[in-house]
Order: C-alpha cells, then structure tokens, then sequence
C-alpha cells in the first residue's frame, strides 16, 4: 500500500498532506506531511458541527431552536439562500452545513457561536492548528490575510475522537456521526469506489486546495482516512488524486482482508 501510494505522490505536482490510520490502536498506516497547517476550506464545518452540539449540551438548548436569518446573511452555495429562509432550526442548519457545505447555514452558526468561543473550543479538545478566522466567502478577510486554517495531524485527531465517541454524549455522538455519514457530495474519497461504503466524511475546497477525511466503516475493520491537497492548480485533478489514494487504501485494507478470510 505505501510503495503504490509514495509512486502517486511522487506523480502529482501538488504537494499533499495525508494520513490512513487505525482507530482503535491509533497506529498510523501511513503518513505525510502531519504537522503541515494549510487552509482548511469546508473542513472547518466539522468541528464547528461539534461546538454547536457541546454548546448545546452543557446549556440545554434544543436542536429545535429557531435562529433568524437575514437576507443579508444569504450567500453562495447555500440552500438555505437557494429557498430564501429568513430561519431555521439550529439542527437543520447543523445538517445543511455538512452535508452540502452550506455557507449560509456555517455562517448563521459562527455568528451563533461566536469566533472566540470556537476557537477556544478547539483548543479544549486538542486541536492546537485548526482557527476560523474568516466567514465562508469573506473574501475582503482572505485578501488580509485571514484564513480558516487546519492540519493533517489536527483532523486525525478529531475524527479519532469523532469515532471514539469521547466528545459528546452519546445521543449527541451519534446524530453528529449520522449527520456526517449522509453527506451528499462524493466526487473525492468515495470517487472511484464500486463497493456500497459506509463513510462519515467531509470535504473541503478553494481554487487552490482539495481534501477529504472522515471514518471508512467496513466489516473488515474501520479505518480513518484523510487527503489534504494544496498548490492545487486544476481541482478535478486533485479530486482524482484523492479519489486514487483512497481506492489503493481501500483494496489493501479492506478487500484483500475479505480475500485473506
């Protein structure tokens, strides 16, 4: 597996941070570039999802509080501007944000949470790389120099704790891995899978980076798996790559275990 992947990467002109990992001995198949920070695009969503939920939990708020929406809050690549809400439940807003990496729903909920908060809420759970600095689409932000930023060490991090289910209660645990496992866009990890996989992923894009990282559940032992792609200059190229990368992990890790038992 690592020989076919070091060949893939050696390939691309991009430069690529990764990690394969096992959640339950917490060994690392392989790993490149850990402790790189890069922007993290949409992959900021997901601990944003679980900060909505501590939040929630240590206040005993409802899922089915409403929050106001102002059209001025409408932007880009949102359904929640698509239908032209002007509210919406904190839990539609939660699901919205990861499964179409709806920008006005991510948005309603910084304003909701507050910057300052998330970010100490990072901190608390160990993610010492990963800040929001900006709103999805603040360009004006970006242009300054403010940037939502991660790594690859950071996301193995948090979704190791994602499957361990140590961040929240159960109930809570469960909805957060639900909602993730529904999400609706496949054009990376799952690319050039033909099996029926069960994955609790996000992704996350700009002009000039490409991921995707979440849990491969499979009866042949789950596995994490995340592809952070940046100095990216053609992102269906980069997509390909990770969609590569994956199907090699995903015949060594699973379907040559099926052929060995």
């Amino acid at each position: 597996m690592k020989q076919e992947i070091t060949q893939l990467l050696q390939e691309t002109p991009y430069k690529v941070h990764m990690f394969v990992k096992d959640p339950q001995t917490e060994y690392f198949f392989i790993h490149e570039k850990l402790e790189d920070v890069f922007s993290s695009a949409s992959l900021i969503k997901v601990p944003i999802l679980f900060a909505v939920l501590c939040y929630l939990e240590s206040n005993n708020k409802s899922l089915d509080q409403v929050i106001k929406i102002t059209p001025e809050e409408w932007v880009d690549f949102s359904v929640i501007s698509e239908q032209r809400l002007q509210q919406s439940t904190i839990y539609e807003l939660l699901v919205w944000m990861i499964i179409t990496s709806d920008n006005t729903a991510t948005n309603v909920l910084i304003d909701f949470i507050g910057m300052d908060a998330l970010n100490q809420y990072f901190r608390q759970i160990g993610l010492l790389q990963t800040t929001v600095q900006r709103k999805m689409m603040d360009f004006e932000k970006l242009a300054k120099g403010f940037d939502n930023r991660t790594s690859a060490h950071d996301m193995a991090q948090l979704f190791s704790r994602i499957y361990q289910r140590d961040l929240l209660t159960p109930p809570f645990s469960e909805l957060a891995i639900e909602i993730l496992s529904r999400q609706r866009v496949h054009e990376s990890l799952k690319r050039y899978l033909v099996d029926d996989v069960k994955l609790a992923h996000k992704t996350g894009g700009l002009d000039t980076v490409d991921h995707d990282v979440g849990i491969v559940y499979s009866s042949s032992g789950d596995y994490l798996i995340g592809v952070f792609v940046t100095e990216v200059t053609n992102n269906d190229q980069a997509r390909q790559l990770i969609g590569r990368i994956s199907k090699v992990v995903y015949d060594w890790l699973v379907k040559r275990r099926e052929t060995i038992e």
